[in-house]
C-alpha cells in the first residue's frame, strides 16, 4: 500500500477490509494509514467526503502511471495533493479560486479548491464523480508531462515566440494532458472502476471547460487564436483518444 500520494486501489480495498470486520468507520481508518493527507491546512478535513473521494483519484493515478513508467523504463514519482479552500500559497505564486485547479511544476503538486467542482456541476453542467476525476488526473497528466521533460522543452519554445504562437503551444499541452486523463481512465474502466455513464460524464467535463465554450459564456464572442487549452472538440477528441488506446504514445499533440 502506497499512501504518499493518497491510499492506492488495494489500500482502499484493505480499508473496506477492516471496516467490514472491525466495524469501524473507514473514514478513521483511512485517516489512520494517511497520518500526513497530503493537505495543506488550512483546507477541508480528511474526513470530508470530496477531499477522501480526490485522493482515492489520485492514489489509482498513481498506480496507473507507476506502472506505465515501470513499462518505460522509468521511475514514476508521484505528485502530492494540495486541497485548499480560497487561497493557498505555492511556488508557483498565490494559488487562488478563480484560477481553478491547477498543477506546479516547481513544487511538482495539484492544488484543488474543492469548490470549483460545484461550478463545475452547476454553472458549466458536468456533474458526476467522473467529471471530477477527469480534472484530478489533466492535472496528473501536468506532472506527467513534467517528468519526462514536455514541459521544459514546451517552455523553451514558447521563448521567443509571439503570443499566438505561445499560446498555440499551451493549447498542445493541455490536449496533451486530457489525453493522459484519458489513458488514466483507459485503466480505470479495465478495473471496472468506470462504466459507459461515467465515460460520458468525463466527456461532458472536457467540453464544458473548451477555450470557445467558455469565451462564449464570458465575452459572447470566439477568438481561436487566444485559446490556451483548446476548443470542446478538440478536448474531447484527446480525452476520448486516451481512453480508447490506454497508450501514452497515442497523445502525441506535438
Amino acid at each position: 500500500m502506497r499512501v504518499g500520494g493518497g491510499l492506492g486501489l488495494g489500500g482502499i480495498l484493505l480499508v473496506l477490509a477492516l471496516s467490514y470486520f472491525t466495524g469501524q468507520n473507514p473514514a478513521d481508518l483511512v485517516q489512520g494509514l494517511d497520518p500526513g493527507g497530503g493537505a495543506s491546512q488550512p483546507g477541508p478535513p480528511a474526513t470530508d467526503e470530496s477531499s477522501r473521494f480526490m485522493r482515492v483519484v489520485l492514489g489509482d493515478t498513481e498506480e496507473t502511471w507507476d506502472a506505465l513508467f515501470r513499462e518505460m523504463g522509468q521511475r514514476y514519482e508521484p505528485p502530492k495533493l494540495v486541497l485548499f479552500e480560497g487561497a493557498t500559497p505555492s511556488a508557483c505564486g498565490l494559488g487562488q479560486s478563480a484560477m481553478g485547479p491547477f498543477y506546479c511544476p516547481r513544487d511538482r503538486d495539484v492544488y484543488l479548491d474543492l469548490s470549483f467542482f460545484s461550478e463545475l456541476a452547476s454553472r458549466f453542467g458536468a456533474p458526476g464523480q467522473f467529471a471530477q476525476a477527469y480534472v484530478v488526473a489533466h492535472e496528473v497528466g501536468h506532472h506527467v508531462q513534467t517528468l519526462l521533460g514536455v514541459s521544459d522543452r514546451v517552455d523553451a519554445a514558447r521563448r521567443g515566440a509571439s503570443q499566438s504562437e505561445a499560446n498555440a503551444l499551451s493549447v498542445r499541452q493541455e490536449l496533451q494532458a486530457d489525453c493522459y486523463a484519458g489513458v488514466w481512465g483507459h485503466y480505470a474502466a479495465r478495473k471496472g472502476m468506470v462504466d459507459t455513464a461515467d465515460v460520458e460524464d468525463g466527456l461532458r467535463a472536457a467540453a464544458a471547460i473548451g477555450d470557445d465554450r467558455l469565451q462564449k459564456q464570458t465575452q459572447g464572442r470566439v477568438v481561436p487564436e487566444s485559446f490556451t487549452h483548446g476548443s470542446s472538440a478538440q478536448r474531447v477528441e484527446w480525452f476520448r483518444r486516451g481512453l480508447q488506446n490506454g497508450r501514452v504514445d497515442a497523445c502525441n499533440t506535438f
